[in-house]
């Protein structure tokens, strides 16, 4: 219980003060105890969300985190937070009215502060732009783990081996996703097509750019080694790590205005969420999880697959943000409980065996 309490002990101290902030600005904004209450418990509400939906993206950091050397990981974990719970839970969304309303940042503060009917409007009305760009990428980087001709480990064999044999095509991902893509806009009115054409090719050419940024450090740091020195960096894992994080955040943030359309509530709930999703990360990398449970890469990968999928599909039809997350929750959850009947066969195998003891 101690062990796990050291994992969680900053996540609930902020948790404490966010609630403590929110009971301040539900008193003082609604004047009553059953005001404060109910923004209370969207808060809470909103924070279960954000875990629920983000659970595949602490594997995927872990399994990302866990190649990085320390230095790297602790800055990841310190800078990235302002990052995650400042830039994407606060500016990301005033960025998204102030461009769409052709305003200024502290206009788009006021508006969504004295009218967030509109705020909400506004934000609502960069979905397919933000469906396009988070959509790509996110499916870019699920696909990435399965098209792999070197992946030798497969959780749903007659799937995974499939896509592995046929990874040797080039860029076979890059149409998949493209053709994807065309067939969505095909079904959507001309401007809103463009948009989402775009937006889609720009988190393609995103996720490219990070990976060839990402390409280009490791060949540095080889020739660095092969010369004798001693390199430690990790540059190309944490901007890769953050847009992912920005990526992920996307239905969240959208999704946040099903609850409600207040800016300071919604930051409460998903800071709360993220923070815990921070935590889990560390969790799931100081403790070895991934090594010890085989598939739970996997599962996370798929539900990466599936988020990508359905913010795609979300420019066309809308999908309740429930649905992504249960749907995320049983893929991780079954390829935990596959990876427990494997760890259990093989300490079984390893008992029976000859060489046992």
């Amino acid at each position: 219980m101690q062990t796990l309490l050291r994992f969680y002990t900053f996540s609930l101290i902020f948790t404490v003060i966010c609630l403590g902030l929110g009971a301040w600005y539900g008193l003082e904004s609604t004047g009553t105890i059953g005001g404060m209450l109910s923004l209370l418990w969207i808060i809470v509400i909103l924070s279960v969300l954000e875990v629920s939906l983000s659970f595949d993206n602490a594997v995927v950091n872990a399994s990302v985190l866990k190649e990085m050397d320390e230095v790297w990981q602790k800055r990841f974990l310190t800078w990235g937070i302002a990052f995650a719970v400042f830039g994407m839970r606060i500016v990301f969304p005033l960025a998204i009215v102030a461009i769409a309303a052709g305003i200024g940042p502290m206009q788009a503060l006021d508006l969504s502060l004295n009218d967030p009917q509109e705020y909400e409007r506004l934000v609502n009305s960069a979905h397919i732009g933000i469906a396009g760009f988070g959509g790509a990428f996110l499916a870019m980087v699920g696909m990435k783990f399965f098209f792999n001709a070197d992946k030798d480990v497969h959780w749903i064999g007659v799937i995974e081996r499939s896509l592995t044999r046929v990874a040797a095509l080039p860029a076979i991902e890059i149409a998949l996703l493209l053709l994807g893509m065309w067939g969505i806009s095909t079904l959507l009115p001309t401007e809103d097509a463009l948009t989402f054409i775009v937006s889609g090719m720009l988190g393609l050419v995103t996720f490219i750019a990070v990976e060839a940024v990402s390409h280009w450090l490791e060949m540095k740091e080889e020739a660095a080694r092969m010369a004798g020195a001693v390199v430690r960096s990790g540059f190309g894992g944490f901007l890769y790590l953050n847009i992912l994080d920005a990526s992920f955040s996307f239905d969240g943030v959208i999704g946040a205005f099903a609850l409600s359309n207040n800016m300071i509530v919604i930051a409460l709930g998903l800071s709360i969420g993220a923070m815990f999703v921070r935590s889990m990360t560390v969790h799931l990398v100081k403790q070895g999880t991934l090594a010890e449970y085989r598939y739970l890469e996997h599962g996370a990968f798929w539900a990466i697959v599936v988020l990508g999928a359905i913010m795609l599909l979300s420019a066309k039809w809308h999908i309740p943000e429930t649905i992504t997350g249960l749907i995320g929750g049983i893929l991780i959850g079954l390829s935990f409980w596959w990876s427990v009947r494997h760890k259990r066969r093989e300490d079984a195998l390893n008992a029976t065996s000859p060489d046992a003891g």
